[in-house]
């Protein structure tokens, strides 16, 4: 194992030293960069080593950077952008919000359409709040769902991402306990249980000790590596949760829209009591989220109902409702559910991509293994088939063999992110001709660690 290690290293080296030459005026504005944003970036996860990819603009499923590089995107905007980037059907809803301008401060009538279109379209909504964040909308979720139960605690599960809020930055990254970050109190997350992924023994075993105002899940694990529920797993949560008397909240951030229009509730035909929207809500635009949930949950928040502060759960912010977010995701959801068949053919597309992956893999003695579902894919290089974030982790032969993918790919006009956790969130702009070349340079590259060591060695991992 040493020796590999070894190797994988020399070749990393091999590939960043090509990646150097190909990407200098990237490297200039890193370091540039570093003088002015703390470790050089405007959030740590787009940083990859040696330096990460300035990039200057998109289109379609493409980007370029700042040395004229072309990549086709698999990250595309953090899985923000389903229609791909700037599309053509975009353009008209930014010119007329710009026109409108680009924030009113009053209600207006296009947050009014948009709410009533969300209702139509998501399963068992009956109000809707916007947000300015996903991150911001599960913060405002779960003040909702304590204040609805009258209960404290909050269940999540290991390795789901929820956003930067307090009570929900815990059981991210290993050991799974205590604060994710400095400067989180412990006192922050004293009302948040964890549990396992696709263990429903240990949420129920949980309810039975704790009063439990709601149990959070991403339905399909998204920063934990795409890892998909398995069967009958999220129903179960729906029967525990009803008989504990909590409530089922599905933060479907990443896969509200993209699953398909009702996003994970009506993929898997499970009704959560509150649902959490981000990314493709705002059509690709800043400033995207909602929460969503029947109308005697969401009059919490009613101030006509509920005329004092400390009678109601406060949720706010100055630009909610925009016209620039809201008229971009409306018309990005208007557009989805106008053509709602494009989803069979989508997930047709990446559920494929995620079968051929896998074939590569078990030929090659199962040195890794593909998870997700739908537009959602894992790639893992583990001893078994990860079906929780932390099997994602623990299992692992090798760590540095993320670096090196991530880097082989960037040099093959591939991105995605990260270069620990490969998950790619591919948008409806990728076409089969891009699906047939991510896999020709991802079975390119396991040829490649064959070279490297001998395939009876590969065997025993």
């Amino acid at each position: 194992m040493v020796q590999l290690e070894e190797k994988l290293e020399e070749w990393w080296a091999r590939l960043a030293s090509e990646y150097e030459k190909r990407t200098p005026r990237s490297r200039e504005l890193f370091e540039r960069a570093r003088r002015v944003l703390p470790g050089g970036t405007t959030y740590h996860i787009r940083f990859f080593k040696p330096y990460p990819v300035f990039i200057e603009h998109g289109l379609g499923p493409r980007v370029w950077d700042v040395d004229g590089n072309e990549y086709t995107d698999y990250w595309m905007g953090h899985g923000a952008l389903i229609l791909g980037h700037c599309p053509d059907l975009l353009e008209e809803a930014v010119r007329k919000a710009l026109k409108a301008s680009s924030h009113l401060g009053y209600e207006n009538p296009y947050a009014l359409e948009y709410a009533e279109l969300l209702v139509q379209v998501l399963p068992g909504v009956e109000q809707v709040r916007f947000t300015n964040s996903g991150t911001e909308a599960n913060m405002y979720a779960v003040r909702l769902a304590r204040a609805y139960t009258g209960r404290k605690y909050i269940i999540k599960l290991e390795g789901a991402w929820h956003g930067g809020y307090d009570a929900l930055h815990v059981g991210v990254t290993p050991p799974y306990e205590g604060p994710e970050s400095l400067g989180l109190p412990e006192e922050s997350i004293k009302y948040t249980l964890v549990a396992p992924f696709n263990d429903a023994g240990a949420v129920e075993r949980l309810v039975k000790r704790y009063e439990v105002a709601a149990i959070w899940v991403e339905p399909v694990l998204g920063a934990g590596g795409g890892i998909e529920p398995e069967p009958g797993y999220l129903r179960e949560l729906r029967r525990i949760a009803d008989e504990a008397g909590a409530l089922l909240v599905f933060d479907e951030v990443i896969t509200g829209f993209r699953l398909a229009l009702g996003g994970a509730q009506e993929y898997y035909n499970v009704k959560a009591d509150i649902v959490v929207l981000g990314k493709i809500v705002g059509g690709g635009m800043p400033g995207a989220g909602a929460i969503a949930s029947r109308a005697e949950v969401m009059e919490l928040l009613d101030q006509l109902k509920r005329p004092k502060g400390r009678e109601r759960s406060f949720h706010g912010g100055t630009f909610t409702g925009n016209p620039v977010t809201i008229l971009t995701g409306y018309h990005t959801v208007k557009h989805l559910a106008d053509n709602r068949g494009v989803y069979a053919e989508f997930n047709s597309l990446w559920d494929s991509v995620r079968r051929r992956i896998q074939e590569e893999c078990e030929s090659r003695d199962n040195i890794c293994w593909a998870t997700g579902t739908g537009s959602i894919v894992g790639i893992h290089f583990t001893r078994k088939r990860p079906r929780t974030a932390r099997e994602a982790l623990e299992e692992r032969w090798s760590n540095k063999v993320y670096e090196v993918m991530h880097m082989y790919m960037r040099l093959n006009g591939i991105l995605y992110m990260t270069e620990h956790m490969a998950h790619l969130l591919p948008s409806m702009a990728h076409s089969r001709r891009d699906a047939d070349r991510f896999i020709e340079v991802f079975a390119s590259f396991l040829d490649e660690i064959y070279r490297l060591v001998k395939k009876g060695a590969l065997s025993t991992f």
